[in-house]
């Protein structure tokens, strides 16, 4: 498997709280991969994907399948038990994932799997999934509509009650494309969460308070960057 690789060396897989989604707060250890199929503007890991800013070979380690869970199941045993896959794009590598997810669903942690809802899961990895946090990309990603809305994948997520939609808001009319995203795959409100883009607590904080109006309007949850209010643009946090 093809992990971001922290400075120092490490592979990133570290213990923190989840920032974002509808287990915000929840103490998780994280395990982000590397390599994406989209190119979002406003991405804040493009060191996973982006090897024309950043230099592939320092900013990944591949490890197998097999020490990836041994280290996650170490941290669990002192830790939290709940396991947060990140990326990048993390099923990209789904082939692997399947391994890792099956030796800690079968050690009885929860696991949340984030992708941008490009990729339909497989059989065997969906079988260990507990939490789907799916965060399809609007025009404002800077992706071609043909490369970020895939339908037949959107749909499969969107059957399932465990999955919950989280749209980066940049601009008042992202509201109304995820609102007419949401009308086409026939997706809850209680399901989607609009949460502001944003690296730094004061553009949080300008954004959320007119997204939080926005959210009352449509009945959609608002989303935080939690960890971005606690750690700023920190790795590993």
């Amino acid at each position: 498997m093809l992990l971001s690789r922290l400075p120092g060396g490490r592979p990133e897989i570290f213990t923190s709280i989840q920032g974002e989604g509808i287990t915000c707060g929840l103490a998780s250890i994280f395990v982000r991969l590397s390599l994406c199929n989209l190119a979002c503007s406003f991405c804040d890991t493009k060191y996973t994907w982006d090897w024309d800013r950043y230099d592939r070979d320092i900013e990944t380690i591949e490890l197998a399948a097999e020490d990836v869970a041994r280290d996650v199941l170490a941290r669990a045993r002192r830790g939290p038990k709940n396991v947060v896959i990140t990326g990048g794009e993390p099923l990209l590598q789904q082939r692997d994932l399947v391994d890792v997810a099956q030796r800690l669903h079968d050690e009885g942690l929860g696991i949340e799997v984030e992708t941008n809802g490009t990729i339909t899961p497989a059989d065997a990895l969906a079988a260990c999934v507990d939490q789907w946090n799916v965060s399809p990309k609007l025009a404002s990603s800077g992706n071609a509509a043909a490369a970020r809305e895939r339908a037949e994948t959107i749909a499969w997520f969107a059957a399932r009650t465990h999955a919950y939609f989280k749209f980066v808001i940049v601009d008042p009319p992202d509201v109304d494309e995820a609102a007419a995203f949401a009308e086409r795959y026939e997706i809850a409100p209680a399901q989607i969460i609009l949460m502001p883009e944003g690296v730094a607590p004061r553009v949080l904080a300008e954004r959320s308070r007119w997204l939080s109006e926005r959210c009352q309007q449509t009945g959609a949850r608002l989303g935080m960057r939690l960890h971005v209010l606690l750690w700023g643009a920190e790795r590993g946090r």
